[in-house]
């Protein structure tokens, strides 16, 4: 007689997590943001990235583009819930679509005398910052790269002076001349 390895022998494989990038198109109106941030709250799902902005002010239409992990079932889920709140057009898994182009700014401040100070300008310039703001003993950089580019150049930055970071979260598109 036959056994099998589990008693049972139709039960899920285990799904890899995944890091997935969802362009939301909604009406641009009071709360629309506090509902999808409760969605993901109120279900457990973390929002590693969020950017809201209006891209279509006659048609008072924001685009918010929300960078999160989970398995391909729990993405499917967080889509479909998107998908039925009222304020959201449309619902686009850029990952899915291929390589989309993400970007990301950050601010960075830098204090630091002698050697740090020239240091901090040899790396802002090797990532290509640019410097906003400076005085005899203080930088401020602006930087515009992928995620893992404004990481490196945090953790770099930390060893000359580091002392404040803002960072805008991710803007993304999709690659090709097809429109969302």
């Amino acid at each position: 007689m036959p056994t099998s390895a589990t008693h049972y022998p139709n039960a899920p494989k285990i799904q890899p997590i995944a890091r997935h990038t969802l362009a939301v198109i909604v009406d641009n109106e009071p709360g629309v943001l506090a509902r999808i941030a409760g969605l993901f709250s109120g279900r457990g799902y973390n929002i590693e990235s969020l950017t809201v902005s209006e891209t279509e002010h006659e048609k008072h239409i924001s685009r918010i583009t929300v960078v999160t992990s989970g398995t391909a079932n729990v993405i499917e889920q967080i889509k479909a819930h998107l998908d039925r709140l009222v304020p959201v057009h449309r619902v686009v898994d850029l990952t899915l679509q291929g390589e989309a182009l993400e970007r990301e700014l950050a601010l960075v401040k830098v204090v630091g005398k002698g050697d740090h100070r020239v240091e901090a300008m040899r790396l802002a310039a090797a990532f290509g910052a640019r410097t906003l703001d400076a005085s005899l003993t203080s930088f401020v950089f602006e930087l515009t790269g992928s995620t893992e580019e404004i990481e490196r150049f945090i953790k770099l930055m930390t060893v000359v002076g580091l002392t404040e970071v803002s960072r805008t979260g991710i803007a993304a598109m999709s690659r090709g001349p097809e429109a969302m």
